[in-house]
């Protein structure tokens, strides 16, 4: 059975920035308010951070509940995983996720400064420098047969989309407009060579991009 490299709930502006240039520990996204980008998730009743009853369904619950299914690993930018930069200096960071990380599978970080695997839940952290294509082989093995989900950031997205390694990608893009930071792309349209497209909006305001390959 094929295992898909699937992008999933990524998040960008309608001039497809996706994050600011300049993350930091306070700023995880580099952008003022960043929530303003996700909170279509975050208003569902699936969001899996909901503490009180509620939250709205249909196609953006859908979207969120199906986030997990048969996803066997993840592949994300080391600026995914934290804010440091270079060679490591504080191995007791361990991402921004804390005790319980969302993932559930294992992770595959790229970057250039390798360190040693480590657990926490049910999630393992695996530290990788390679190619995008010799990642995706590591994380296809560790899936056991499941898709692979790529998680961003939109560098990383960028790098695999450039290798022609993706298979479906779905972005959601809100109204707002940012302006500048890193952009996905600055038209949509850029993906049609490749992919088909299907646009779908949203009562939330956002519209749903739903991309497959040709």
């Amino acid at each position: 059975m094929s295992q898909l490299l699937k992008v999933m709930n990524f998040n960008v502006s309608r001039d497809g920035v996706a994050a600011g240039e300049h993350q930091s520990l306070e700023q995880p996204f580099g952008l003022d308010r960043p929530e303003r980008l996700f909170s279509w998730a975050g208003a569902t009743a699936s969001w899996p951070m909901r503490t009180a009853p509620g939250g709205s369904r249909g196609l953006d619950d859908y979207f969120t509940r199906d986030f997990a299914h048969n996803i066997g690993a993840e592949i994300m930018g080391r600026n995914k995983f934290g804010y440091q930069r270079g060679p490591w200096q504080d191995h007791d960071w361990l991402g921004w996720w804390g005790q319980e990380p969302p993932f559930g599978t294992p992770v595959f970080v790229m970057t250039h400064h390798e360190r040693p695997s480590f657990t926490l839940s049910d999630t393992t952290f695996h530290f990788v420098d390679a190619d995008p294509a010799t990642v995706l082989e590591q994380a296809r093995e560790a899936a056991q047969g499941k898709d692979v989900r790529l998680g961003g950031g939109v560098t990383t997205i960028r790098q695999f989309l450039d290798a022609d390694l993706v298979d479906t990608l779905h972005v959601a893009v809100s109204p707002l407009k940012l302006g500048e930071g890193l952009r996905l792309w600055e038209s949509p349209d850029e993906l049609l060579d490749r992919f088909h497209l299907e646009v779908v909006p949203s009562a939330s305001g956002v519209t749903h991009h739903l991309f497959w390959r040709k």
